[in-house]
This record gives structure tokens, sequence and C-alpha cells, in this order.
């Protein structure tokens, strides 16, 4: 799939006084973090060199591509302060496929819902995931992105066959 962007990584707070900040990447190998082409929300482009584990520089890149470019390094604790909490993304084209039986959540929305009978649910709205496992938002069906509750995944077909837990707590009618 292409288009969009996914999310790769978080600043976190300054470390130091020269501009350093601490990183939390997002990716398999913490370490490929630096190898994407890494923009924010507002489409600044970003650059950052590992200095430590999960310590990193960060730069703007200002003027062009990134190879052209130049790049403004944050040098001081305060600039780095400014910068904490921003998400760094890369365009889901540069990122490389997903391995068989993997997924970027970002796939998953859009897709078309089916129960196991093969009734419509909807679709995938959103991937929620904070930090206990991702679920998958479909109406007002919210599901565990378990192979249990998510039996079949059907990138090609752009489709998912779900299968909601047994309790499931709703409104009340």
């Amino acid at each position: 799939m292409s288009g969009g962007l996914i999310a790769m990584g978080v600043i976190g707070r300054p470390h130091g006084v020269r501009g350093l900040v601490r990183v939390t990447s997002f990716t398999a190998d913490p370490a490929d973090l630096a190898t994407y082409p890494l923009q924010d929300e507002r489409g600044r482009r970003f650059v950052l060199e590992w200095r430590g584990e999960g310590i990193a520089a960060i730069g703007e890149v200002v003027g062009g591509e990134v190879a052209g470019g130049a790049t403004r390094w944050v040098r001081d604790r305060d600039a780095a302060a400014r910068l904490t909490n921003l998400r760094l993304y890369a365009p889901r084209e540069a990122l490389p496929p997903a391995a068989e039986d993997e997924f970027y959540l970002a796939d998953l929305v859009g897709m078309a819902a089916f129960d196991a009978e093969g009734k419509a649910l909807g679709t995938v709205e959103a991937v929620h995931d904070y930090g206990a496992g991702a679920s998958l938002e479909i109406g007002t069906l919210i599901v565990p992105f378990t192979r249990a509750c998510v039996p079949e995944i059907d990138p090609a077909g752009r489709r998912v066959t779900v299968v909601p837990p047994a309790e499931v707590i709703g409104e009340s009618t």
C-alpha cells in the first residue's frame, strides 16, 4: 500500500546542555530510525545521528532535499526542549514491505470487516495501541488485534475477518 505517513519515533526530553535529545524509536531495530527520511506532522524534515543508546543529535533539513539541503542542528538545551514530544514520521513508501503474516497497522485502516459468516461489519476506522496491544475500531465495535479475534487478513482484497470476543460490553438498550 502507498501513501500516508507512518509514526517512526518520538523525541523525548533533552539530554545534557548541547542539544542532544532522548528518542524513542518505533522500529524493530532502534538504530534503523536514522536511515529513514523523517518529518513531523507539519512537513518539516529532520535527520538524526545516534550518540548513544536512545540519545541522538537532531537536525532540521532546510532548503531542499535531505541530500542537497543544509541541516540546522539543534545546539542547545532550550532548542532541544522545544522538540519534546515531537513525533517523527516516514512516508509509507520509504518502508520495506511487510514480511509474510506481518502488517503495518496503518495499512489495516480502511479495510472492510466481515464476521466469520461473511456478514459485513463495517470498515476498520482506526487502529489503537496504548501499549497493551493493538485494537481495531470498526464502527462502535472495538476488538483486540489478536489471531483469535482477527483470524484472517487479506491485504490484497483489503478485508479482515473479525470474530468479536464472547463478552462484549456496550451501550445498554
